[in-house]
């Protein structure tokens, strides 16, 4: 074998070694009855919007695509998520203390306002995560709405 065919070959038996490390993408369970929508009334428009951009980082119900069990994406991949969920899961909602619901609320609308959430990096590989105008009023209109009630 030449050099070049020893070097594919090694190249591919690192890549498929790859496979077998890192973290495995996961959907952990959770109780239906502490969700956002079970929790804390939401428009039909913000729940669209929320599953559509928010979802897949802020949630036990992420949709893992094929790419995302393809080391070395697989292992950034899962710790994005992992961060994701840590700073809200809306699978856990109805978890969350009222300061922290307080915080989270301010925080959708802020970050959503700024073209910071979803993540560029993010909508750069799901264009369709891309929130409007008319959804970040929404988004906005919701948390205030949230705040103001009690109803978190």
């Amino acid at each position: 074998m030449t050099r070049l065919q020893w070097t594919a070959v090694g190249v591919m038996s690192l890549a498929i070694g790859l496979q077998s490390t890192g973290p495995a993408p996961s959907n952990p369970s959770f109780d239906e009855r502490e969700t956002l929508e079970r929790t804390t009334a939401v428009s039909d428009a913000v729940t669209r919007a929320f599953a559509r951009a928010c979802n897949d980082c802020h949630s036990n119900q992420t949709n893992w695509r094929w790419y995302t069990y393809v080391a070395p994406v697989s292992w950034l991949t899962v710790a994005h998520v992992n961060h994701g969920r840590a700073e809200l899961n809306f699978s856990i909602w109805g978890t969350y203390g009222a300061r922290m619901r307080e915080t989270r609320l301010r925080a959708i609308c802020q970050l959503s306002r700024d073209g910071r959430m979803p993540l560029p990096s993010y909508v750069l590989g799901h264009p369709d995560a891309k929130l409007s105008q008319d959804e970040i009023s929404s988004i906005c209109e919701w948390t205030a709405t949230a705040r103001g009630s009690g109803v978190h």
